[in-house]
């Protein structure tokens, strides 16, 4: 079995109402579709992080050619071949976010040539489900009330039956310090609440919001600080008593290794289609392990970024381990995205507890909706 083809599909959609994070607006959704196809009839989809069109000619331009012919088994052998292939120009950022699909699609080829699901091949599963927790809270141009239309989402996931939510601050701290409060007092205190920064702020103002945080009891402080700012994240963790989580940013062991080995998190992020896939994720995994440092993945994206997740998430062995242990939770993009679910065949969504289950077909368990793909490429 070899290597006979390797497609990206570059995927937009607009939006109808425009939404906002700490750093940007989205007026549209994209997505990068990895499809990777052998000589035998079988394939593999994978998904990217990052711009598209650019993560998208690093593929077509560098890695594609360099699988043709390849056995797609070897999946390691290729992932350290393709990273080296740019490791002098790109160890970080769009080599890296394409090196992921193309990853990810290696392993769900893995999983139909073995018929197996990608968690057990990844080692096996501590879990067959996984709690969400919804990420939205986005703020829009057209919001009026903000704090009340907040609250109003956040009512909405309750009874959607989410009983976990990450809400999105970075607009200024007065205004972040208000949704803060403003945001627990209607969920009450059985909700677990997260917040993510985004990386919009410094060390000290990143502390006088953390330390609301600790007062409404929130679960953790997501990208208090920018990723470069290493001294800053580790003077927001000695100052509040909330745990600090981040690496969305970071890319591949090397680059996690700052955060996890100085501790200068509680909890460790990583993208699996953004940070080197699930080979390089699953790398990140065991050495915050080591350290004793959680690892709860970022996930944005369509459902075959889910996928890959929720296989990751089900591989993770408790940290530490224990009758009562803290268990890893899946991110669950509430945001609008006209491209997420029709990506895929089958479909992810909530059980009646309010869990999301881990496939259990062949690979990544979900399969390519052609039609669709092909209808919103470029």
């Amino acid at each position: 079995m070899k290597i006979d083809r390797v497609e990206t599909f570059l995927l937009r959609a607009p939006l109808a109402r425009a939404f906002a994070y700490s750093q940007a607006w989205y007026r549209e959704r994209t997505a990068l579709i990895v499809r990777v196809a052998t000589d035998d009839g079988l394939e593999g989809i994978g998904e990217c992080f990052g711009p598209a069109a650019a993560v998208s000619a690093v593929i077509e331009s560098l890695y594609a050619p360099a699988l043709i012919g390849a056995d797609p088994l070897e999946n390691e052998v290729l992932w350290d071949r393709l990273y080296n292939m740019l490791r002098d120009h790109g160890r970080k950022g769009l080599p890296i976010e394409a090196l992921s699909g193309i990853d990810i699609a290696l392993w769900d080829l893995k999983g139909k040539s073995t018929g197996l699901p990608v968690h057990k091949l990844l080692g096996g599963s501590f879990r067959s489900k996984v709690q969400p927790y919804a990420t939205g809270f986005y703020r829009h141009d057209s919001i009026g009330n903000q704090d009340e239309a907040l609250c109003g989402e956040a009512e909405g996931y309750l009874k959607a039956g989410l009983r976990a939510m990450k809400i999105k601050v970075g607009f200024g701290l007065l205004e972040d310090q208000r949704t803060a409060r403003a945001i627990r007092r209607a969920t009450g205190d059985q909700v677990r609440l997260m917040a993510d920064a985004n990386h919009a702020y410094d060390a000290s103002a990143a502390i006088r919001l953390g330390r609301v945080l600790e007062e409404q009891q929130y679960d953790w402080f997501e990208e208090p600080v920018t990723p470069e700012d290493t001294e800053g994240y580790r003077l927001v963790r000695e100052a509040i008593d909330v745990p600090i989580a981040g690496g969305e940013a970071e890319f591949t062991r090397f680059g996690m290794k700052k955060l996890i080995v100085n501790r200068l998190v509680d909890i460790v992020q990583p993208d699996c289609c953004a940070t080197g896939g699930l080979t390089e994720a699953r790398r990140i995994a065991v050495l915050a392990n080591t350290f004793g440092v959680q690892c709860v993945p970022h996930v944005w994206g369509t459902r075959i970024a889910m996928a890959a997740a929720l296989h990751f998430i089900a591989s993770l062995p408790p940290t530490p381990p224990s009758l009562a242990p803290a268990e890893p939770l899946l991110e669950y993009d509430c945001s609008l995205n006209p491209l997420r679910e029709s990506v895929i065949n089958e479909q992810i969504t909530l059980d009646r507890e309010g869990m999301v289950e881990v496939p259990q077909a062949p690979g990544l368990g979900v399969t390519l909706n052609l039609d669709f793909v092909r209808s919103k490429s470029r």
